[in-house]
């Protein structure tokens, strides 16, 4: 008789959670997972997904009024808010079942309730049923942070809500400067929403490369959005379906919708970590794990977005599917977490990999900058105001290429391709050396010959 009653338990439905589910039940493991709301996690049900169809439909209003100036005459046209989000509802539950029937079809099972440990093995169900695991994995993911609790938080919502809202807002305040507050901003603003965007810090995009968070902020102002940096929202009051944030500089905005974006934090709490010994990292507040994602307690492991390290959905499939390699394939992985390409589906839009300029001046003593900041083709027919930034970060001792980032239209696309090289440690010599395509944006990238600038640190005395 087997000594416990399946081999993994993984808690939570997500993509990180699902890919080690259906890997470990490749290798003969018995596998259950419980997921308590609906499989698909953050990234499927309220996050990537639904956002970049929202982004998608945004943009059309902006191709309608660039279809001028290529010859294009096109008449009224008219958006219908309530038709966007069923549609996006549609595709999300059909995802939805998709994950469901992927798990089911590498043998592994699902269980629809909450489940919490008791101990390193034993986990409870809500049915009040308990089953006992050699492996357990946590995949429960993380969850819009709204921040203090200021007078009238409760009138404030998040990107969870904002994927449901009956009707698109006129004015909206959206207070964050990151991923999800641009995102929004630019889906709002291409809806027709007056858009003003609150942040502390003095410029959005915070540890993003210094020359891509002043471009795209010149963009979003370009494009209609208001920008205030450098303050918060202190209050909120609702009068009928109106709202009036108060800013912390001492001014208010009205509007119809208040949304914070700022920051997530991991699903840690209730889930009985400290009755089955499994530590909290001080440092993040999420799940303390080592390099192969063990927690303190050593046949529990956690993955993706709970643990706070790199909160990207790829990097939770990658890591569920090394922790699946490696407990019951026998094939021992660890995830790389450096050189990771990353997006931001703003408007413009940002793909990144590799170090920032600061991050390289701060750590090699020689370093090149290759920029190029320039009208992209169809703007010279459209006429519309804009401009493309393509950048590379290079070690001016070794020419490898350090970092790349770009700003504009299909920013990301290019992105995950260069992301291959930049990976393999390329020089700005085997850039060179690539024929470039034209006519592209993209092929300034193997077309910049001359630094723009040229950093050397004098070495200490």
């Amino acid at each position: 008789m087997a000594e416990y009653d399946v081999d993994l338990f993984v808690i939570g439905g997500g993509s990180g959670g699902v890919r080690a589910a259906r890997i470990a039940a490749g290798y003969g493991a018995r596998v259950v997972v419980a997921e308590e709301y609906r499989m698909g996690g953050t990234c499927v049900i309220r996050g990537c997904v639904p956002k970049k169809l929202f982004v998608i439909g945004s943009h059309v209003h902006q191709e309608i009024e660039d279809a001028a100036g290529f010859g294009w005459s096109i008449g009224d046209v008219s958006f219908d808010w309530a038709t966007l989000v069923a549609n996006k509802d549609k595709e999300i539950a059909r995802l939805e079942g998709a994950y469901t029937t992927n798990v089911e079809k590498s043998g592994a099972r699902i269980v629809k309730t909450r489940a919490v440990l008791e101990d390193a093995h034993t986990i409870r169900l809500g049915t009040g049923e308990t089953v006992t695991a050699k492996y357990i994995l946590i995949a429960t993911g993380g969850a819009p942070n709204h921040g203090p609790a200021i007078p009238g938080i409760e009138h404030v919502i998040s990107s969870n809500e904002a994927f449901h809202l009956k009707e698109l807002p006129k004015r909206i305040v959206i207070q964050g400067g990151g991923y999800i507050a641009l995102e929004f901003a630019g889906i709002f603003a291409g809806y027709g929403s007056d858009v003003t965007v609150v942040y502390r810090g003095e410029n959005i995009l915070r540890g993003f490369d210094e020359d891509v968070r002043k471009h795209v902020r010149a963009e979003m102002e370009k494009r209609g959005i208001t920008i205030i940096t450098g303050c918060t929202v202190t209050k909120v009051d609702k009068h009928g379906r109106d709202f009036t944030s108060h800013l912390s500089g001492g001014s208010s905005i009205a509007s119809d919708q208040v949304m914070f974006a700022i920051g997530r934090h991991p699903n840690v709490a209730n889930l009985g970590l400290e009755t089955a010994g499994v530590a909290i990292n001080p440092a993040n507040g999420g799940i303390q794990v080592d390099g192969w994602s063990k927690t303190s307690a050593d046949n529990i492991y956690a993955i993706g977005d709970v643990t706070h390290r790199t909160n990207l959905t790829p990097v939770a499939i990658r890591e569920g599917h090394a922790f699946a390699d490696t407990v019951f394939g026998k094939r021992p992985v660890q995830v790389d977490h450096a050189t990771i390409p990353t997006a931001v589906f703003s408007q413009p839009e940002v793909g990144t990999v590799g170090m920032t300029e600061q991050e390289a001046r701060a750590q090699f003593s020689h370093v090149d900058i290759y920029k190029a900041d320039f009208r992209p083709i169809k703007a010279t027919m459209s006429g519309r105001d804009t401009r493309v930034l393509m950048k590379l970060v290079v070690d001016g001792l070794s020419d490898r290429v350090l970092g790349c980032h770009i700003v504009g239209d299909c920013a990301a696309e290019i992105t995950q391709a260069v992301a291959i090289a930049v990976k393999m440690k390329a020089t700005k010599a085997d850039f060179d050396a690539t024929v470039a395509l034209h006519p592209t944006a993209s092929e300034e990238l193997v077309t910049m010959r001359t630094p723009t600038a040229r950093h050397v640190r004098q070495a200490a005395e």
